[in-house]
């Protein structure tokens, strides 16, 4: 248990953490401004918990990397639910497709291990990705040149239905294009298919 920011880095830097469960207000600073700071350093779960229902607040927790967003009221069910989800995608290893074709994987001059969840680029230098970040990159990679529907990715790594006006799925790909994408804007490794989902055309090695 945390109070503040101040509290909470203390226990980040001497506690063995599965899981963290923000408020959006936290004491003088903003839940939000704390999770991006967290996201830059560790792959630890974040489910955002506000009393907020603005969609703008849910894809801004989002956007920073949270891997989910509960809003006030909400039913401990609920919660627990979530909290089980977010573990078990935190912890998921390769797929038994992916452990037959290799340990890692090579494609657009990046490299992504399945065992340590980490992504490289050509340099060496590490590009870092939030757990729902992986579970994404690693399914479309597991799953090229097939298109994935929204319905296959929600339940594959956010764990829950896809509802029409749930967002989760495209904020997750947009922050993955300005992350191996050269032009995010104009994307060449996964793609768009108009009211189909999304296809991961890049070529695929495995090492």
């Amino acid at each position: 248990m945390a109070s503040t920011g101040a509290e909470l880095r203390r226990l980040l830097d001497h506690e063995p953490i599965d899981l963290i469960i923000l408020d959006v207000m936290l004491g003088s600073e903003s839940g939000f401004d704390i999770a991006r700071e967290i996201r830059r350093a560790s792959n630890i779960p974040i489910i955002m918990l506000s009393g907020k229902s603005d969609v703008v607040d849910c894809v801004v927790g989002l956007e920073l990397g949270a891997d989910d967003y509960v809003t006030k009221p909400f039913e401990e069910r609920e919660l627990l639910a979530r909290i089980r989800n977010a573990l078990r995608r935190s912890t998921l290893t390769m797929t038994t497709n992916a452990a037959h074709q290799g340990p890692r994987a090579k494609f657009a001059g990046l490299q992504l291990n399945f065992a340590t969840h980490e992504l490289t680029a050509e340099d060496g230098s590490e590009i870092h990705l939030t757990g729902r970040e992986y579970l994404m990159l690693a399914a479309f990679i597991q799953n090229a040149n097939q298109v994935l529907s929204r319905d296959k990715l929600m339940e594959n790594v956010v764990g829950r239905d896809y509802t029409p006006f749930d967002r989760s799925i495209d904020v997750t790909i947009g922050k993955l294009r300005r992350k191996i994408e050269t032009d995010p804007d104009h994307p060449k490794i996964i793609k768009t298919v108009r009211n189909a989902g999304y296809k991961f055309v890049a070529d695929v090695a495995y090492l």
